[in-house]
């Protein structure tokens, strides 16, 4: 269930494009959010409107927009889930960049912050963990090109556990 205070998908984008546009400006302005969003002045007034009730941004009609510290931390965090998500989507599940980035808009406003967390660690330990690491990454990116396996996995599953058994020998 969704808390009282919580953004919109829309809402969070606004913060979004307004904390990128700040990074690259040091101010972001109406026209310049329109622009990057594709989205008329009008809604953009509307939605500087909303993130300034829930002082997020200190706005104020013709006047440059900047962010509050809250307005900030929220958007970093549309941000950290929005890059963990296309991290997953693009290192684990293999998908074209483009695709992860597209993918990663439309679920970094539904997925809970517990989910996101797992997808970082399932990265991390697929990375670290003797039986996955980047060859099983790469198997599988070659697995969704190819739709079959570069090698006989029986051969893989053996040469694994041997080097399970090689590593606690030593």
């Amino acid at each position: 269930m969704p808390k009282k205070n919580s953004l919109s998908a829309s809402l969070e984008d606004y913060l979004e494009a307004i904390y990128h546009i700040i990074q690259e400006k040091d101010v972001a302005r109406s026209k310049e959010i329109a622009t990057r969003l594709q989205v008329s002045r009008a809604s953009v007034t509307e939605a500087l409107r909303a993130l300034s009730k829930r002082e997020l941004i200190n706005y104020a009609p013709y006047e440059a927009i900047t962010m509050t510290t809250k307005g900030e931390k929220a958007a970093e965090n549309v941000i950290f889930r929005h890059d963990a998500l296309k991290q997953f989507f693009i290192e684990v599940l293999a998908v074209e960049r483009s695709v992860a980035e597209e993918g990663a808009c439309r679920v970094e406003h539904a997925a809970p912050p517990e989910v996101i967390s797992h997808m970082i660690s399932f990265i991390e330990f697929l990375k670290i963990c003797p039986r996955g690491g980047n060859e099983l990454l790469q198997g599988f990116a070659d697995y969704c090109k190819r739709g079959k396996t570069r090698s006989n996995c029986d051969a893989c599953v053996s040469s694994c556990l041997l080097q399970g058994t090689t590593k606690e020998a030593h």
